[in-house]
């Protein structure tokens, strides 16, 4: 049985506007918490989002299903919020030396703690800004490929294929950033 998105996707694959709107309204939050993670600037995320969404939207045809639709999405997305970081901070390099091939823990989840009560909520909230601090100061690969990673659960494939790298330099990438948070974090413990 199709799911109702798919419905939506073939509904829009069609032209129709309001089953466009509908995957727009399904998506459009979570695309831009993506962008705003990856550009650490909500007009910017902003722009990344209506920019993807219109690329979206002209490229439906394109879309084979091979991936989920939100995979598809993200990816979309996640090229333009790169762009839109390019276009302000001119050519940012993405490509990056080779380290150690390690992917590392899921980061987040390892320093997750139980049920959080007051005190825990407000070291978390010093925690999250520490770290949002942090991913503004990676490479633009390493901020994107941990995000990719740990916020939004995706395969190192897929990461590899949003970035246009190899999944040896995508496990790099997160490995870096990963070390980086730790060592930023190591204070706070």
């Amino acid at each position: 049985m199709a799911s109702q998105e798919e419905h939506w996707v073939a509904g829009a694959r069609r032209g129709d506007r309001d089953a466009f709107r509908r995957l727009v309204e399904a998506h459009a939050r979570g695309l831009f918490s993506l962008c705003v993670r990856i550009t650490h600037d909500a007009a910017l995320a902003e722009d990344a989002v209506q920019e993807a969404l219109f690329n979206a939207y002209r490229h439906l045809g394109d879309f084979d299903g091979r991936s989920a639709f939100r995979t598809w999405l993200h990816r979309i997305a996640v090229n333009a919020a790169l762009e839109q970081v390019r276009k302000r901070k001119g050519r940012e390099s993405v490509a990056s030396d080779v380290e150690d091939d390690a992917d590392g823990e899921d980061f987040l989840l390892a320093h997750a703690e139980g049920g959080p009560g007051p005190d825990q909520h407000a070291r978390g909230g010093e925690i999250r800004r520490h770290i949002e601090d942090h991913l503004g100061r990676m490479t633009l690969l390493e901020r994107t490929a941990f995000v990719l990673r740990h916020a939004e659960g995706q395969s190192l494939e897929d990461i590899s294929s949003a970035l246009s790298i190899n999944i040896s330099a995508c496990k790099q990438a997160i490995f870096r950033a990963v070390r980086k948070l730790r060592v930023a974090l190591q204070p706070l413990r």
